[in-house]
């Protein structure tokens, strides 16, 4: 059974696809973008509920990640860039499939090691044209090819287990990694069957005790597996379309929770009162805080 907790608007912006969020404890900073619109939101937790500062982008970007107290790393259409955060300036740090333009970055996570994890899709979800990366420094290692919706990239607290899915196939995956660099030791193996499920595998975040929260996508929920694989708990929310959790506040035990419209015609949005809008759920669980991403290899 859904049980539902104390759930509230962060911001009432509305996302075409909001994704990638990012948490700064330093700053007690929410970040996130929206794919489709080319724009990156700020918000301070502290000043309850929005409106965040809204910062145009010239490209598409997916996910947003900590470099230091200075910059951020943002996964783009054609590659990673250093953005600072004081004035926004932006700098490609290394190219991702740049020279493929029918295809854009989407669901990243930093490994504990400090390499990131980025997927690629295609433009328009085009069935095997996504892959995921492992990125350490600008050294770029593909890992799994032939994917249509790559997400759900998480990693265990010891960094010794991955996890994706391919939101088309329905499957959450799991790999046993190098805990010192992020890299698999193994075949990905099923972790989690939800192929014949509502709604499907989007973005994930896994907590201190290791349970991966997903959300789940079409299905208005969040979904916690455990490490051996079972959905041991599942979250209603306000939005039919959650896309990416990530652990926020000052104890890290609240879900940063983005959400999407994207492919809701006008009578879907006006049956999903908070369609596109950023959500703080409060799960009752302490989270971990997604590792910095390292410059150097």
């Amino acid at each position: 059974m859904a049980v539902s907790p104390s759930i509230r608007v962060l911001d009432p912006s509305r996302c075409h696809l909001g994704e990638g969020p990012s948490y700064d404890p330093a700053t007690d900073t929410a970040w996130w973008v929206d794919i489709l619109e080319n724009r990156l939101f700020e918000l301070p937790l502290s000043d309850g509920a929005g409106p965040a500062k809204l910062h145009a982008l010239p490209f598409m970007a997916s996910d947003v990640a900590a470099i230091d107290a200075e910059r951020q790393l943002l996964s783009a259409e054609d590659g990673l860039y250093i953005r600072t955060i004081r004035d926004g300036q932006l700098s490609l740090f290394c190219p991702l499939e740049a020279e493929d333009a029918g295809t854009r970055s989407n669901d990243g996570r930093v490994h504990p090691s400090g390499a990131l994890w980025i997927s690629t899709m295609g433009r328009d979800a085009e069935t095997g044209r996504g892959a995921i990366y492992h990125v350490a420094g600008t050294r770029v290692t593909q890992l799994f090819s032939g994917l249509s919706i790559p997400n759900g990239i998480a990693f265990s607290p010891d960094g010794a287990t991955g996890y994706f899915v391919d939101t088309d196939e329905g499957i959450l995956r799991r790999v046993t990694l190098d805990p010192a660099t992020g890299l698999p030791a193994s075949a990905p193996e099923t972790h989690y069957d939800h192929s014949d499920g509502e709604g499907g595998i989007d973005g994930a975040a896994v907590d201190a005790e290791g349970l991966i929260w997903t959300a789940r996508f079409g299905g208005a929920c969040l979904d916690a597996y455990s490490p051996a694989g079972e959905r041991v708990r599942t979250v209603s929310v306000p939005a039919r379309q959650p896309t990416c959790p990530t652990f926020a506040g000052r104890a890290l035990d609240r879900l940063l929770l983005t959400t999407a419209y994207e492919g809701m015609d006008e009578a879907a949005r006006a049956e999903d009162p908070e369609h596109g809008r950023t959500l703080l759920v409060d799960i009752g669980v302490r989270g971990l805080l997604e590792p910095a991403f390292r410059l150097g290899a």
